[in-house]
């Protein structure tokens, strides 16, 4: 069994026009976003054991203001990836199915419409709520957790896997409250 945690970057900046895409920062809304998805990245169970993180701006700086959620991770662990900055969910799947089989648990930060492409993909047949939920929006700061029954990563797209959870950061709101989820 594989677990996959797939983080979107928070809401990003578009202020200044002639910045790269993949330079543009966080936008305030996403600061406070990645900084309150550090709870959940904090009682994730299992706990990754290792982050694929996209090189652009904005994913990057979403991994640094949630990383005290990860604390009991060595920055060694904590990998940048090119491959990562992409939207094309096929390119992403074949990143993981790259992953040493010793590896169980990944988590990975960064882009739409990979992220969310790539889970309708790997759960194509579930329709449990929390597949439900993120069928609905993928949004900025979300994190979406699926199981794999798999062995290896090799054999993801045959996994047959289960969204598991879908939290979003207006769910950590107090008035959005635990029946949203």
């Amino acid at each position: 069994m594989k677990r996959l945690y797939l983080l979107r970057h928070a809401k990003s900046s578009w202020d200044d026009p002639n910045l790269e895409d993949h330079d543009r920062p966080l936008a305030p809304r996403g600061q406070h976003a990645a900084e309150a998805m550090a709870a959940v990245l904090a009682a994730l169970s299992p706990r990754p054991e290792i982050v694929l993180c996209s090189t652009a701006a904005r994913a990057r700086q979403t991994l640094e203001l949630a990383r005290s959620g990860l604390a009991d991770l060595p920055e060694t662990a904590v990998i940048l990836d090119a491959a990562v900055y992409t939207f094309e969910p096929l390119a992403l799947r074949q990143r993981l199915e790259g992953l040493d089989d010793a590896v169980a648990t990944v988590l990975v930060v960064g882009h739409n419409p990979a992220l969310e492409l790539l889970a309708r993909d790997l759960a194509a047949d579930d329709d449990g709520p929390a597949a439900k939920r993120m069928l609905r929006k993928f949004p900025t700061a979300a994190l979406a957790t699926l199981d794999l029954p798999a062995d290896r990563w090799s054999d993801l797209a045959q996994a047959g896997g289960r969204v598991i959870d879908f939290v979003r950061p207006a769910d950590l709101e107090p008035e959005a409250g635990a029946a949203s989820r």
